[in-house]
């Protein structure tokens, strides 16, 4: 089977997430450590036994996700004995798990990768501080009707644009609140089963992002970012990738535009893939992909007992 890896995005963080890796592997449990080193804070603390409110936190959430999927990773490579970069045709991350699938694909080791997310959630969480907005799911349209809903709703000197594409039938739409507002309300009229508000504090992957977008170029222009050992599905091209400079660019560009998913699924489908481990917590990404490549063999590895039917 020709196999790729993909890892995701915040919103899937919960207490207690990692805990029984930790436990159960040595390899697992080094991962949540260097990110403890990394970050100077015990972030595996907060994750086993903390407050979801404080886990939620961007600047925290993120590192924590992908602390979690790389464990998750590197107890997999303990119980099967093969590396990542030997089993993955790609890898492919949604938001800031394109960060994890890097480390993955050995562009970056987990302690710089902590960092980066680190950083990232802050300047994402002070852009929203700064330029207030919200998300929400637009559930049974495609691209292009959510795109005329867009026109529908927006008014001089608001925001509003596709986010996350995350599967057909399910894209986000991100920007100022009155826009988002307006456009949950006519949601229905342009044919949407449901439109619902995110509990998000910002407008992710929007232009009031672009602030963030600012810090993280001048941060990423001197992180030690190298060439992957295998393509990275880049979130905002939904094309594979695999040169250092072209990544940074990329990542920056990540902030403000919007995470094609669903083309990059395509991309993953085109490409011969029919076999796809998702690394890291709750079962998301293998819920959308399952729409989009019913035939595939799909896998999640986000636990001990996960890990156990693969022994």
């Amino acid at each position: 089977m020709t196999t790729a890896f993909v890892f995701p995005g915040q919103g899937t963080q919960f207490i207690g997430m990692g805990k029984d890796l930790a436990e159960q592997f040595e390899t697992a449990r080094h991962v949540f450590e260097e990110v403890d080193d990394a970050l100077h804070q015990p972030l595996s603390r907060l994750m086993f036994e903390g407050e979801i409110s404080e886990l939620t936190q961007t600047q925290n959430a993120q590192p924590a996700i992908m602390a979690v999927s790389i464990a998750a990773l590197k107890a997999y490579e303990e119980v099967t004995g093969q590396k990542a970069v030997d089993t993955a045709r790609f890898v492919i991350g949604h938001s800031l798990g394109e960060y994890s699938a890097l480390c993955a694909a050995s562009a970056l080791n987990t302690m710089q990768t902590a960092q980066l997310l680190q950083a990232r959630g802050t300047a994402m969480q002070q852009a929203a501080d700064i330029h207030p907005g919200a998300m929400a799911a637009i559930l049974g349209l495609d691209r292009e009707e959510v795109s005329a809903l867009i026109q529908d709703a927006l008014t001089p000197n608001e925001v509003c644009v596709i986010a996350n594409d995350n599967c057909p039938g399910q894209i986000v739409i991100s920007g100022t609140k009155a826009a988002l507002d307006k456009a949950v309300a006519l949601a229905p009229a342009h044919g949407a089963k449901r439109a619902v508000l995110l509990p998000v504090s910002g407008a992710f992957h929007s232009p009031l992002m672009q602030s963030a977008a600012d810090e993280m170029r001048s941060i990423l222009q001197d992180a030690p970012i190298q060439n992957p050992i295998i393509p990275v599905i880049a979130n905002v091209t939904a094309c594979p990738v695999q040169e250092a400079e072209t990544i940074k660019n990329l990542l920056t560009q990540q902030i403000t535009g919007s995470v094609r998913f669903t083309e990059s699924v395509g991309f993953l489908k085109e490409q011969g893939i029919n076999r796809i481990v998702e690394f890291g917590p709750g079962k998301v990404l293998t819920g959308l992909i399952k729409r989009m490549m019913p035939d595939a063999t799909l896998c999640n590895i986000n636990s001990y007992e996960s890990l156990k039917t693969l022994s």
